[in-house]
């Protein structure tokens, strides 16, 4: 029987605390359970040991973002030889069978493995995933597509091994996008077990002005990470496409608009001997996490 490494970030924790553990404690494959706290606010680490006492739990001190801290779980993935990880996002929980499903799924170039993700009423699928899988392509029977958020990822150890862990120039959103680049520069997929379900909790969330311009930041730092690019096309595929989208939006008369994608080019050429330097240790097969 495989062995199996459940990673679950937590950052206040407690709203779906309950349904999330009991979900992978109740699954019809066992699993092993780490929780890594991102120095919780609430009473998640107390609730763990008074409740979960079976569940391993890392308590960091500050808070390290969505990558460093799954980095935790993916070198202990390596130093215990464990057969896969499983990402799981703390507002979300499983279908009982969900993991004996995902371990079923036997394809050539697996990179990650991803349960069908419905939202939190349990009927649904959930928005993001419906939009990112839309195109999902037929290979030797799996569906293949090029991105599934971080939500739920199963990966095998020896993907682990060559493509490492999350970036840290990444603290939260863009490093899972960042992942599939690099599983897809290996030569490896994103196959979506049809038969695995799981639930995320997240169907309630808008976006502002603000939260877009955040991630249209996050968007064009990952173009410009992507080593699936020349660094001249990954520059302009961020800093370039930014200062276009400014005229856009002059050309528009959103002024405020302009400003911002002004300010995102500013930031990432800010950044750019860190993008260097990602790119580069992104090229290399490794066997350590970050």
């Amino acid at each position: 029987m495989a062995r199996i490494l459940t990673i679950i970030v937590s950052y206040n924790f407690e709203p779906w605390i309950h349904k999330c553990l009991p979900s992978l404690l109740d699954s019809s494959y066992p699993t092993d359970i780490l929780v890594v706290d991102n120095n919780s606010g609430d009473n998640t680490a107390q609730i763990i040991k008074e409740t979960y006492p079976t569940i391993r739990l890392i308590e960091s001190s500050e808070n390290l973002g969505f990558g460093k801290a799954n980095n935790i779980g993916l070198d202990i993935v390596l130093k215990e030889e464990y057969d896969y990880a499983f990402l799981v996002n703390q507002d979300a929980w499983l279908d009982r069978d969900c993991i004996a499903n995902l371990v079923k799924v036997n394809a050539d170039n697996i990179g990650i493995i991803s349960p069908i993700h419905y939202d939190g009423t349990e009927t649904t699928l959930d928005h993001g995933f419906a939009v990112y899988t839309k195109n999902a392509t037929i290979e030797n029977s799996h569906r293949i597509c090029s991105f599934v958020n971080a939500a739920f990822w199963f990966i095998p150890n020896p993907v682990i091994r060559k493509v490492g862990g999350f970036a840290p120039i990444f603290f939260h959103y863009g490093e899972d996008k960042d992942y599939a680049n690099r599983i897809k520069y290996y030569g490896l997929n994103i196959i979506l077990a049809d038969r695995a379900k799981a639930y995320h909790d997240r169907q309630q969330r808008k976006t502002d002005q603000k939260t877009f311009l955040k991630s249209e930041f996050v968007y064009h730092l990952t173009e410009y990470c992507n080593i699936n690019y020349t660094f001249v096309r990954s520059f302009s595929m961020a800093v370039l496409a930014s200062l276009k989208k400014m005229g856009a939006s002059i050309f528009k008369g959103h002024i405020f608009e302009a400003k911002s994608y002004l300010n995102i080019a500013f930031r990432l050429l800010g950044k750019s001997g860190a993008v260097y330097r990602t790119r580069l240790s992104n090229k290399k097969a490794y066997n350590k996490i970050y």
